[in-house]
């Protein structure tokens, strides 16, 4: 069949089997029980927690990611993406079961944060660095606030891509212009509540392992990477999705050449916020700001640091500047496979240093056992509802007003 009979040939609801499903379930189970295992059984508890933390911040900032994305689209009125809108609000959808996942980094958390009151981490705190510690704890970090900060955090993302993708779902049914404008003007409305809960979100996550430190820059940084890595799973699945009732079949090249142009732009803007961040604390010359960027440029985190701007940046953004490749679905999807794990180092190097300080990056066996458990446990249970989600309904949005226009896009 030609891309054009392709293109005109209406799509049924994917009633794919669980080939996918089960297994990513199934790792994922086997991934939070080895977590877990380690954490209760190993004498450094900080291993597993640590390990969980990463692996948690990697997944869910993508599903927000999703979802802001979503909600931008609507806002500026895009067309020419309407076709793999569903995939990010499926990618969305999977938010309510990082509700759940949550729960294993509440048992953890007193190795992770030293501002906890039954936190053994704040027997390393002394002298003026307490006194500075409990002026934040009373303030901000302390559970009632953090507890109730949490419930509007997952409150607002679950709420909001429950909204939006039941109408979009809806409108599979009933058609028409008026969901379309419904989703229009709800989604410039929520967007400042999910910057505000993304930004806020990192804070208490990972800037708070590190009490003293501070950063009113690093929410963007956070919201960077993932948006980043949120674009590389979504040109991924999109490259990917061939077959009966996939929305791949019709995708065309100049579709994968903007998902092309946004790795690219936000590559850059990542650096962008990377480096401005460095700067400032840098400049500034803080006591309480610069040694946590002290523990990351010198001795044995220096090559990590290295490493981690020249494959994130340096090599990705060159890479991507090729028009050539981003009209190419499956070398674009390889260079989004390398970007996604360039990611998790960046992660690995904003979480790990609080576990181990100068002594640097962990290479040991249970270490990287524990790395590799808990990220494929949070993200097989992810991945794993996702596709649950997706069963039984259309791949894009069929009789969305502008999908037309959608699959007839071409380069301005």
């Amino acid at each position: 069949m030609t891309p054009a009979a392709e293109a005109s040939a209406p799509l049924e609801r994917y009633t794919g089997t669980p080939k996918l499903m089960v297994p990513a379930f199934g790792l994922g189970a086997l991934g939070i029980l080895a977590t877990l295992a380690l954490f209760f059984a190993t004498g450094n508890k900080g291993i597993a927690a640590h390990s969980y933390l990463i692996a948690f911040t990697y997944w869910v900032g993508i599903s927000v990611a999703f979802l802001i994305m979503v909600a931008i689209f609507h806002t500026a009125k895009a067309k020419w993406l309407i076709v793999l809108r569903r995939t990010m609000e499926t990618g969305a959808s999977a938010i309510p079961v990082f509700l759940a996942l949550f729960v294993p980094l509440v048992l953890m958390a007193n190795y992770l944060y030293p501002w906890l009151p039954d936190s053994p981490l704040r027997a390393n705190i002394h002298g003026l660095e307490a006194e500075h510690l409990s002026h934040k704890v009373h303030g901000y970090l302390n559970i009632p606030f953090a507890g109730f900060r949490h419930v509007i955090y997952f409150g607002v993302w679950i709420f909001a891509a429950w909204k939006l993708r039941s109408l979009s779902i809806k409108q599979d049914t009933e058609g028409g212009l008026d969901l379309t404008v419904r989703m229009r003007r709800f989604s410039p409305g929520i967007l400042p509540f999910l910057a505000l809960t993304i930004t806020f979100a990192s804070f208490d996550w990972m800037m708070s392992l590190t009490p003293l430190w501070q950063s009113t820059i690093f929410g963007v940084y956070y919201f960077a990477g993932s948006f980043l890595a949120a674009f590389c799973i979504l040109t991924l699945v999109t490259a990917k999705a061939r077959g009966k009732d996939l929305y791949g079949n019709v995708v065309t090249a100049a579709h994968f050449h903007n998902l092309g142009k946004l790795m690219l732009a936000f590559t850059a803007f990542w650096a962008y916020i990377a480096f401005s961040q460095f700067m400032l604390v840098w400049i500034a010359n803080i006591p309480e700001e610069a040694p946590w960027y002290g523990v990351r440029i010198w001795g044995a985190w220096r090559p990590v640091s290295i490493t981690l701007a020249v494959l994130h940046f340096v090599v990705p953004f060159f890479i991507l500047l090729s028009r050539n490749l981003k009209l190419q679905p499956n070398k674009l999807a390889m260079v989004a496979i390398y970007i996604l794990a360039v990611h998790l180092l960046d992660l690995y190097w904003l979480i790990w240093p609080a576990l181990t300080g100068e002594q640097g990056p962990s290479t040991d066996l249970i270490s990287l056992f524990s790395l590799a458990a808990a990220f494929v446990g949070v993200g097989g249970i992810a991945v794993g509802f996702a596709l649950k989600n997706a069963r039984n309904n259309y791949t894009m949005p069929v009789k969305d007003p502008y999908i037309a226009e959608s699959l007839r896009y071409v380069q301005p």
